[in-house]
């Protein structure tokens, strides 16, 4: 079952325990207007262990959103993936921090950890640093990140073809968290969740 954590004002310490055959997914929602501070480790303690950690993240004036997620991969066998997506507007700062350590004996590891932001103003600043910390010489891992803008190209055809402006960056930044929203396996949670993100996008773009 995928755990759903709407994130709450202040510091947040996580720890989870994958044992053998087990599978965990968790997707971590931070709205406009929260700043926190998320310390996430999770352990795959057994063969066969599976944990896949999705993230998404709006701000849009001065929040201080700090994100940090330690992999460990302690035996063979395991598989994770982490992706986190964000916007950043406004004159907020946001820190990821991701780790992925594969021990000396966790061969046949599968892990791969993304985080991929837009900037919405100049003010707005983001840091990301996903790193990975391999012990063992048999497996599969990689790590990416990405610092942006949105697209003014995508935006001028939208708008070549009716689209309001506003519309087209609010699609624009719907599409780009989207990747993180697919992963609410309840249809009528995953459209809740989209439509709040919306309505929060299209606030924030008004007062760009």
């Amino acid at each position: 079952m995928t755990e759903i954590i709407t994130v709450q004002e202040g510091q947040s310490v996580r720890r989870v325990d994958v044992q053998a055959g087990q599978k965990a997914d968790m997707v971590f929602l931070v709205y406009p207007g929260v700043s926190c501070d998320v310390k996430l480790d999770v352990n795959l303690l057994g063969e066969g262990a599976e944990a896949n950690i999705y993230g998404v993240y709006v701000c849009g004036a001065a929040e201080r959103v700090k994100i940090s997620v330690d992999m460990f991969h302690n035996v063979p066998h395991c598989n994770s993936r982490q992706l986190f997506k964000g916007i950043a507007g406004g004159e907020s700062r946001v820190d990821f921090y991701g780790k992925i350590i594969v021990a000396k004996d966790a061969q046949r590891t599968e892990a791969y950890q993304e985080n991929h932001n837009l900037l919405l103003s100049e003010k707005a600043k983001v840091d990301t640093k996903p790193q990975l910390e391999i012990y063992a010489d048999d497996v599969k891992c990689s790590h990416g990140a990405t610092i942006g803008r949105l697209n003014e190209e995508e935006q001028f055809y939208m708008r070549s073809r009716g689209i309001t402006l506003e519309d087209a960056k609010v699609l624009q930044m719907i599409s780009f968290i989207s990747p993180v929203l697919e992963n609410i396996p309840d249809e009528t949670e995953r459209t809740a969740v989209a439509a709040e993100f919306e309505s929060h996008i299209r606030n924030i773009i008004r007062n760009i």
